[in-house]
């Protein structure tokens, strides 16, 4: 058997070997018998005629008919794709009708190299041999060969029809070969997009299926922590959240330079860059959020390789997750969190509600707000008009009761004089504002806001605790609420005080009523020594009215009524005891001094009044040695007092006759 025999046979071999594994016969792979290169598919053959010209290579190396002839591949086109050079050069230059002739025709051409310059081929046949698709329609690629002169014209042909198969099967195999990758490939992002959404649900079902806003949080974390564990995992959060799980932060806004969490928080999107600190690192922030707004930050570090092995879509599907759910826990949180605003207000309206005294009001809105947030000192500070300062109503630092402050002094009355509500987490930070109740009490955190009455701001209200950051924003807003209640009450405090003074004062003169000072009287006979009455009477007081008029008689009223008032110690206690009759009782004083008060008094009316009137008084006192004496017993006697000095002619003082 000759050489190129041998070869041939050996081809065959080859050939019918890989035609049985590129075309496998279970029923299982007959898809593959049906595959089939289209037009569309040919500009993307390039890559596979190349590995299959590999392929051959390494298959057919040992055979001498390939190593003495030279190979070459080109497209269906006629462009060169692999092989030798010179074989491409020989073919384009010495005979180029032959790639014409087999694009057009689709069989196998020969032709002769001519010498052309090209002594290593001149006088050598060479040869094109199509590579057809499998139903033989379409040039899929042509083999070139140069074989050695021989006389016979077909020496060998055979044998190149033979190696062509054997590269037409190495294509076919190699290009089934990536048909099945790109199959096995689709199967396993299949298999994996299946096993994403499975997971995606599962977690998905367990957020929803909490209404804790810390359970939420956990469980986002813990899955991404499961899916990748080398991940360095932080959670930012832009409100006062406050979390056990370390892996969540406050999102601290920097005046400085944004980092890559601010600039997430602040475009509400996914945000990837290198380390900041150089490395073979990465940074991936995805904001937390819903359908109000940004809540926060997942915070991702990790190594360059795992970032391109990172499933993001997952992750971001994961957190835009865990946003909706935390949202929903948080409107849950709120709703609950609402509830129990609205059942405090409704019971510390109640109780407030009991007094219409305004010390016992202040008294008990302290104990309330100390229970209610927990605080560890309360300060209600009041406007005093009087003394143009900040007066403490109430306060459970003993060492502050009954204090006065300048009305823009300290948080109180910066809250006085802007009106606005304040929180502060740490007065240690502070260096603006100085004060007392803070250093006194050691106090750190502080939330106050202003009390209101009618639409104007009366004091304010401090809470203050010993711990930083001890306040919350949602106290911060509740204390604010109920300050509101509070003042509503104090306005009926007020109200009922003011009422009262009206009841119990004379419209014209703002002295008391005589039934005040009836009681007034009763009380001091409970508990004093001694007491003294002096009743003042105008002398000729018809007769002013008639010269004067009414109008001027009450003014005359007015003026005698104010020397008596600026005349005796805050403790007396004036009263208009009926027309032009005016009373004042002196507690623990004798009628002795009663009578150079009487005596201040009518001096100063003589000489003070216009148009100028007199007075004329009686005077009656009572002693606990004397025995009981009644109210109406001692305005009797102080009475008949005054009748004596009207009947004396009048201007003058009368001391009771003990006899009468």
């Amino acid at each position: 058997m000759s050489e190129h025999q041998q070869d041939f046979s050996r081809h065959q071999s080859l050939f019918q070997t890989n035609i049985e594994m590129a075309s496998p016969s279970e029923p299982s792979n007959s898809w593959l018998k049906e595959m089939d290169i289209t037009v569309h598919d040919l500009p993307y053959v390039r890559d596979v005629l190349l590995q299959s010209f590999e392929d051959w290579m390494k298959e057919t190396g040992e055979l001498s008919f390939s190593k003495r002839s030279g190979w070459a591949v080109f497209d269906h086109e006629g462009a060169y794709v692999c092989g030798e050079k010179t074989v491409h050069d020989a073919i384009t230059e010495d005979c180029p009708d032959l790639l014409r002739k087999c694009v057009s025709t689709h069989e196998m051409v020969c032709g002769v190299a001519e010498n052309a310059g090209r002594s290593a081929y001149a006088g050598q046949r060479l040869c094109l041999v199509p590579v057809l698709s499998r139903n033989g329609r379409l040039l899929v690629a042509m083999l070139a060969c140069v074989l050695p002169p021989d006389r016979r014209k077909d020496a060998g042909l055979d044998t190149v029809v033979a190696t062509a198969l054997h590269y037409q099967s190495c294509f076919y195999r190699r290009y089934e070969y990536i048909f099945v990758s790109d199959v096995m490939r689709v199967q396993r992002t299949a298999e994996r997009e299946a096993s994403r959404r499975s997971l995606l649900f599962q977690i998905m079902q367990r957020m929803h299926d909490q209404i804790d806003v810390d359970t939420v949080l956990t469980e986002v974390l813990d899955s991404i922590a499961m899916l990748y564990p080398s991940v360095e995992l932080s959670l930012m959060m832009s409100q006062d959240h406050q979390h056990s799980n370390p892996k969540v932060k406050p999102l601290v806004f920097h005046p400085f330079g944004e980092d890559i969490c601010v600039r997430a928080f602040m475009d509400g999107r996914l945000t990837v860059q290198d380390c900041a600190e150089g490395g073979d690192c990465a940074e991936i922030a995805i904001p937390l959020g819903g359908k109000q707004g940004i809540y926060g930050v997942f915070h991702l570090k990790m190594s360059r390789e795992l970032k391109e092995d990172l499933d993001l879509q997952l992750i971001t599907m994961m957190i835009d997750t865990a946003g909706n759910a935390f949202e929903n826990a948080k409107l849950y949180e709120q709703s609950n969190l609402l509830i129990h605003e609205l059942r405090l207000i409704n019971e510390l309206t109640q109780r407030l509600n009991q007094s219409l005294q305004l010390a016992d009001i202040y008294k008990l809105a302290t104990g309330e707000l100390l229970n209610i947030f927990n605080a560890d000192f309360c300060c209600f500070l009041q406007f005093n008009e009087e003394r143009s300062m900040l007066e403490v109503m109430s306060c459970n630092e003993p060492s502050l009761s009954k204090d006065f402050f300048s009305k823009d002094y300290g948080f109180g009355g910066l809250v006085y004089e802007k009106k606005e509500p304040i929180i502060l987490s740490d007065y240690h930070l502070n260096t603006k504002v100085s004060s007392k109740l803070m250093e006194v009490t050691g106090s750190q955190s502080l939330i106050a806001t202003p009390l209101t009455v009618n639409g104007k701001v009366i004091g304010a209200i401090l809470l203050t605790h010993r711990s930083p950051h001890f306040f919350s924003y949602d106290n911060y807003r509740l204390l604010q609420t109920l300050a509101s209640h509070i003042g509503l009450s104090v306005s009926n405090a007020l109200l009922h005080a003011e009422l009262r003074r009206m009841a119990n004062r004379d419209m014209l003169t703002d002295m008391y009523a005589r039934h005040y000072l009836d009681e007034a009287i009763q009380h001091s006979q409970a508990k004093d020594f001694c007491g003294s009455l002096i009743v003042v009477d105008i002398d000729q007081f018809k007769q002013v009215n008639d010269t004067y008029g009414h109008q001027k008689g009450d003014n005359i009223l007015k003026q005698v009524s104010e020397i008596l008032k600026t005349s005796i110690r805050p403790v007396d206690i004036p009263a208009r005891w009926g027309g032009e009759e005016l009373a004042v009782y002196l507690p623990q004083l004798g009628v002795h001094q009663a009578m150079k008060v009487a005596e201040t008094i009518r001096t100063r009316v003589a000489s003070e009044t216009d148009p100028g009137v007199t007075v004329s008084s009686g005077i009656a006192e009572w002693c606990v040695i004397d025995g009981k004496i009644s109210v109406d017993s001692l305005f009797y006697r102080a009475d008949m007092a005054l009748y004596r000095a009207k009947n004396s002619g009048r201007n003058q003082i009368q001391i009771e006759d003990m006899n009468e």
